[in-house]
């Protein structure tokens, strides 16, 4: 963590965010009453919503100060443990730039790993260069859709014939320190 002194300002849109409160960013589960406030929060931001209402595909959220949502994510298990398909990463435009992506990307990794996941896998055509940073390299697809096949964006994406425009990334999931 950064000392106090040191830490740049951070800019959300006219506003300036607090370092604690990206420190204590507070996610939460995915219920029933929540799936169609989320499909549209995944719609606007152009994602896959394929499987958001089965039980095999954990999902979480990130509430603003008025209750709305302003970020998401997620997994998809393969049926072995093994594998994870991570998946609805996506933060609200006005607060990109604070590191809510990231710390969302890391929650579900941080739960994919804890659910026995030793391999992280996903698709992203657009923000290759944000999973880099977070130590995804680039995957070949048709490899993502061997380890996962059930998973429901794979499979959407092979029965829409997709999976050939597809973009996939990996990195193994290692114990944390």
């Amino acid at each position: 963590m950064l000392p106090a002194y040191s830490r740049p300002p951070l800019r959300d849109g006219d506003r300036e965010l607090t370092w604690a409160r990206l420190e204590t960013m507070h996610v939460e589960r995915v219920s029933a009453a929540d799936l169609d406030e989320v499909r549209s929060f995944l719609r606007d931001a152009d994602l896959t919503l394929a499987g958001l209402d089965d039980p095999a595909v954990r999902l979480w959220i990130e509430r603003g100060v008025r209750g709305e949502i302003v970020g998401t994510t997620g997994f998809e298990l393969s049926e072995d443990g093994c594998h994870a398909l991570i998946r609805s990463v996506a933060v609200e435009v006005s607060h990109r730039v604070s590191g809510a992506g990231s710390k969302l990307a890391a929650h579900a990794m941080q739960e994919a790993r804890a659910a026995g996941a030793t391999r992280a896998w996903l698709f992203s055509r657009r923000s290759g260069p944000f999973w880099q940073k977070l130590g995804f390299t680039a995957a070949d697809r048709d490899e993502l859709a061997a380890a996962l096949p059930q998973s429901h964006q794979v499979r959407l994406f092979v029965q829409s014939g997709q999976l050939e425009r597809e973009v996939a990334w990996s990195q193994p999931l290692r114990s944390a320190p």
